[in-house]
């Protein structure tokens, strides 16, 4: 056996194997990103300044304080969700357990997160800037407070590097801006349901701020300075996990196959639960009980979706259709918990076939659990609605029950689409040529809401709510999901995908 020395090894494959450092790629992505934003921005820069810098501030201080942690919680647990240290997948197999420098391996990756949490951390501090701040403020304090927002955008970015690289300490972190972010909603909700003064004074000086935002910019450089040496501490298996999602992130953006993304956050949820069984009774349909289950371990999202009741809230000023859309949209969502077992059963309908079960008696079985939780989510969320005078008098609530069926169908009708199909005519269009397959797949599911459109004209007219509305939308919810059910399964029929 005959002993190599290492450092020509590593010297050899820095000279004749670049891939690990994606200079040329890098650079051709950067001035594609950027011309990208130069075009669009050219075409919507007055949308744009509408939204982060309105003619006049129009958030008081609860709104832009709550805004501070859902912007930044949203961003670092983005953060995590990606990595926020990841490599490509022909360098994480190939490269990674190569005799390279993880540093020089790694540090590619992390100077384009680094940009990529700055530029967000700015624009999120630019937007809370521009809804909040009163307009006699001056420009370098505006300047000064983005720059800072910048910086705590590559904070959370060490922090989440951090978490990659610890242990368990990592997922407490994330419990913990998970509950940041629900504090966050909950001061907009609050926010947006009393009439707070806007544009309050006592903003800072920009002799207050220079000296603060220069500290910032010295520690966070020293952290980053720590970061960067050590690297070479990630554990292997965290690049490998962070490469698979980046990975499967560019094949649903490029194939057009949404489906890529939520099988692989399915798989990643399930194989970290520790499973227990439940006995239900006997009578029970057995698909409903399969739903129940499915529902009973996700609790951590129906916690969620609960607390997104009241999000409906904060569309009060805008035009009324548009909340009894969040509503309908709401509804599918709740719907959608269980749903995952009528995409088992679609792609793979085998167990349909142990249990002697045809399509239209599982998918009968299928709509029960999503109906309930669409029901209880839209009275919830019109319930909130009604108690902050945010629409007329009338059974609002009772309103909310009847649209279970809309949500339950328009969510099993979503879970049932299956593939993207790649192999529908094209449009041709000034712009280009436009695949169809993709445009179809996004709309089946949320066509199916078009069943509510007896609430959502009772919404949008803002006149009080009678019970004969309500028996209206109740009879059309159910007439709408027998129909779906007799026109897309049979009885002698096993396979749901049609």
């Amino acid at each position: 056996m005959t002993t190599v020395p290492l450092a020509p090894v590593r010297r050899w494959i820095s000279r004749r194997q670049a891939a690990h450092r994606d200079r040329g790629e890098t650079a051709g992505s950067i001035y594609f990103a950027v011309l990208l934003v130069l075009v669009v921005g050219a075409m919507v820069h007055r949308q744009l300044a509408a939204t982060f810098w309105p003619t006049s501030p129009d958030a008081s201080p609860l709104l832009g304080g709550s805004l501070i942690p859902v912007l930044f919680g949203l961003l670092y647990l983005a953060l995590r969700r990606f990595g926020p240290l990841a490599l490509s997948r022909p360098a994480a197999s190939w490269l990674l357990p190569a005799p390279v420098s993880r540093r020089q391996l790694l540090l590619p990756s992390l100077r384009i997160t680094a940009l990529a949490a700055a530029a967000a951390g700015a624009t999120a501090g630019l937007g809370i800037v521009g809804h909040t701040a009163p307009r006699t403020a001056g420009g370098l304090v505006v300047a000064l407070l983005i720059i800072g927002a910048g910086l705590a955008g590559v904070g959370l970015l060490l922090v989440g590097l951090a978490a990659q690289a610890g242990g368990r300490w990592g997922e407490r972190l994330d419990a913990v801006a998970g509950l940041l972010l629900a504090l966050g909603l909950a001061g907009l909700v609050t926010g947006a349901s009393r009439d707070d003064p806007i544009a309050a004074g006592g903003w800072p000086t920009a002799a207050m701020l220079l000296p603060l935002v220069g500290a910032v910019a010295v520690i966070v450089g020293f952290l980053f300075a720590l970061a960067v040496r050590g690297l070479a501490r990630t554990p292997n298996e965290r690049i490998l996990e962070a490469a698979k999602t980046a990975g499967t992130l560019f094949d649903t953006a490029f194939g057009m196959e949404p489906s890529f993304l939520t099988d692989m956050i399915e798989r990643r949820y399930w194989s970290r639960r520790r499973l227990r069984s439940m006995r239900l009774p006997a009578r029970l349909p057995v698909l409903v009980g399969q739903d129940l289950l499915l529902t009973a371990r996700r609790r951590g999202r129906v916690l969620w979706l609960a607390l997104g009741a009241a999000l409906p809230v904060l569309l009060g000023a805008a035009p009324r259709w548009l909340t009894g859309a969040a509503v309908l949209v709401g509804g599918m969502l709740a719907a959608g918990i269980p749903t995952g077992t009528v995409k088992t059963d679609a792609g793979n309908p085998v167990l349909l076939r142990l249990l002697g079960l045809s399509s239209r008696r599982a998918v009968l079985q299928h709509l029960w659990v999503p109906g309930v939780l669409a029901a209880l989510w839209s009275a919830l969320a019109l319930a909130v609605l009604t108690v902050l005078d945010l629409m007329p008098p009338g059974p609002w609530w009772a309103l909310g029950l009847a649209l279970g069926p809309v949500g339950a169908v328009a969510a099993v009708r979503r879970a049932r689409v299956g593939f993207v199909r790649n192999d529908m005519l094209p449009l041709d269009t000034p712009m280009g040529t436009i695949s169809t397959g993709p445009l179809v797949n996004a709309v089946v599911g949320p066509d199916a809401l078009l069943l509510g459109l007896p609430a959502l004209v009772q919404v949008a007219q803002g006149t009080p709510l009678t019970w004969t509305t309500v028996l209206v939308q109740a009879v059309v919810g159910v007439i709408g999901a027998r129909a779906y059910l007799a026109g897309s399964t049979a009885t002698d029929r096993v396979d749901l995908t049609r």
